[in-house]
């Protein structure tokens, strides 16, 4: 039997090991994982992780000019619960405290005190409150002479378009995110974002910044500076203008594009209704939407030229071949298919097909072109495919594979339906007939700056001898000469130009209603160039759904439109104005209809267009 002494000291030398035990345990876990985990507590009490955000690149126009840039605000955020502690600390009464240090922010950022006590009393136990946001750094200093603990601020980037709703529908705007939501904010998002950086800051007990531990420290890396081929002066005038006629002709949406012929540069694009990308997320969808890109239509007549020109260039037809149109209706020759024009011609040359833009005349040259031909002309300006624009969304437009086309095809898509186009696609091929034969590729983008302030394209630019050649000079310069006449006898005589010789062709086509053709919804179009000498700038004006009762004809409605558009970029772009136009070749003159050769020279004002001598209104 153990003595009870003996039993006492066992228990004794037992708890003691068991207590050794222990605090060697102890020992053991401080210097091992509760030494790790007491370093990054130390840590996150003294170091503070920041991210450095990147600052989204600017976008500039093709002069320099600023269209989107970005400014760097800074929020003020406060820490409820380490503000009371050090006001604790100090000895203060931390409600006290508290209302006396907001108090003093409410007067510099501008917001109501009480809102702001009762935010914090709400959050008092979080570690991470927002007051204000958009601080200037005259409020940032202020608020940092006061020293008030757990208070402090986060950098934040504004987007910033100094140019309102210039060039909208090609920048696009960016998100709450900063995040682009179209146009070229959305495209070229990548490049413009950037990456973010991040830091570790030392802070002292009242959170103020004492070092950046250099091992942690990654800089942010900006984004970078894009420029546009747009011209903000051209679009400014553009924009204008589309506004203008469409308010004019209470037309619900428009769209007008400006191209230099040569290098394809897009120098202005614009849609009606318009925005401000400041607001973008205040924007209805539907007036975001990039039509002139996007939305392809029914071309109806200004389509016509695309036809005409490869069925000169393979011979099908001369200039002054005259068709037997015989007045205002013909029979198609199949079923009861009549097609009709808005005036009656006994006969007419090809030249006054276009000037006067009969659908017999066309529908006669289809039928002799057939299908495969009508076919193989629209394809060969692409019409059908992407132009591959530096834009979201583009749409292909729409010409049906040739095994889809039947007898009913031919004289359709010779007047400009069964088939679809983007105003863009039709300025691109516009281009051909201003640049000598050659379908260019549009762009929106030039590129980016490099850290010379040089541009450095984003996509390779073609030289313009790798172009295709759609048709020959001579043909390209026989269909311009022939679209000159539009504007001086023909559909458009309305809207002639006093300084400038302008080549073009209307375009008015039934729009359809929930798939149904009526005689009240009507798009009202006008593509072209200028000047006929040497051309500089290529156009296309689109109008939907003009108000019938004002006017609904291309060469009343978008015809005026393009004219002032032209009139006032060339001006703007130094152009000399032109001289009078050349009468037509002998062989020709002969032909056409009503022909005057006093009509071809230059009016000396505007008074002398509005006034000139008429044998027909004006029509589509």
């Amino acid at each position: 039997m153990v003595a009870p002494s003996s039993t006492r000291a066992v228990l004794v030398f037992a708890v003691v090991g068991l207590a050794l035990a222990g605090l060697a345990g102890r020992v053991g876990y401080l210097q091992s994982t509760g030494s790790k985990k007491n370093i990054a507590r130390a840590e996150r009490q003294q170091f503070q992780s920041e991210p450095l955000y990147a600052r989204r690149g600017s976008v500039f126009d093709r002069n320099g000019l600023l269209m989107a840039g970005t400014v760097q605000a800074q929020s003020l955020f406060v820490d409820p619960k380490f503000m009371a502690d050090q006001f604790v600390a100090e000895g203060r009464d931390p409600y006290l405290a508290i209302d006396d240090a907001v108090g003093k922010i409410s007067k510099i950022v501008g917001h109501d005190a009480f809102e702001i006590s009762k935010l914090l009393s709400d959050k008092s136990t979080s570690r991470f409150v927002r007051i204000a946001d958009n601080l200037d750094e005259t409020a940032t200093k202020q608020i940092e002479k006061l020293d008030l603990p757990g208070t402090g601020f986060t950098p934040f980037n504004v987007r910033y378009y100094p140019m309102g709703s210039v060039g909208a529908h090609v920048l696009g705007g960016v998100g709450a995110d900063g995040n682009g939501l179209e146009g070229i904010e959305l495209k070229f998002n990548k490049l413009l974002a950037g990456t973010d950086g991040k830091k570790r800051t030392l802070k002292d007990a009242r959170r103020r910044p004492l070092f950046v531990d250099a091992d942690d420290y990654k800089p942010a890396k900006h984004g970078q500076q894009v420029v546009l081929t747009l011209d903000a002066n051209i679009q400014t005038i553009t924009e204008q203008s589309l506004a203008e006629t469409c308010e004019k002709f209470r037309a619900k949406t428009g769209e007008a594009v400006v191209m230099d012929p040569f290098t394809g540069d897009v120098l202005a694009l614009a849609n009606y209704p318009t925005f401000n990308p400041q607001t973008i997320r205040d924007t209805p969808a539907g007036i975001r939407r990039d039509r002139a890109v996007v939305d392809p239509y029914e071309p109806g007549s200004t389509i016509k030229p695309f036809i005409v020109g490869p069925a000169l260039q393979k011979g099908v037809t001369r200039w002054d071949e005259l068709f037997l149109t015989h007045g205002d209706a013909w029979p198609a020759g199949y079923g009861h298919r009549i097609i009709r024009d808005v005036h009656g011609y006994q006969q007419l040359a090809l030249w006054d097909v276009l000037v006067k833009s009969s659908n017999i005349g066309m529908c006669m040259l289809g039928q002799r072109l057939g299908n495969p031909g009508l076919f193989a002309a629209l394809t060969s300006f692409k019409y059908g495919q992407r132009t591959g624009i530096e834009l979201p969304g583009e749409d292909s437009g729409l010409v049906n594979p040739l095994k889809k086309w039947n007898r009913f095809t031919t004289e359709s898509v010779s007047q400009g339906y069964e088939m679809r186009v983007t105003p863009l696609q039709l300025a691109r091929g516009m281009c051909a007939y201003a640049n000598g034969g050659r379908l260019v590729d549009p762009h929106v983008i030039q590129g980016v700056l490099d850290d010379a302030g040089k541009i450095d394209p984003i996509v390779p630019r073609k030289p313009f001898s790798v172009f295709p050649q759609v048709v020959d000079s001579g043909v390209s310069s026989q269909i311009r000469r022939i679209l000159c006449d539009v504007l001086i006898r023909g559909t458009a005589k309305g809207a002639r130009s006093n300084l400038y010789n302008i080549f073009g062709k209307t375009g008015t086509a039934h729009s359809a209603v929930n798939g149904v053709y009526n005689d009240e919804n009507y798009t009202s179009s006008f593509i072209g160039g200028a000047p006929f000498e040497s051309p500089r700038l290529v156009i296309a004006v689109v109008i939907h759904n003009p108000d019938k009762s004002l006017a609904h004809f291309g060469g009343t409605v978008a015809a005026p439109a393009a004219t002032n558009i032209l009139d006032r970029s060339l001006q703007y772009l130094q152009v000399p104005t032109s001289g009078d136009l050349p009468v037509p070749p002998g062989n020709v003159a002969d032909l056409l209809y009503a022909y005057n050769a006093k009509e071809y020279r230059m009016p000396t004002d505007r008074n002398a267009i509005e006034t000139a001598s008429v044998q027909e209104p004006a029509h589509d």
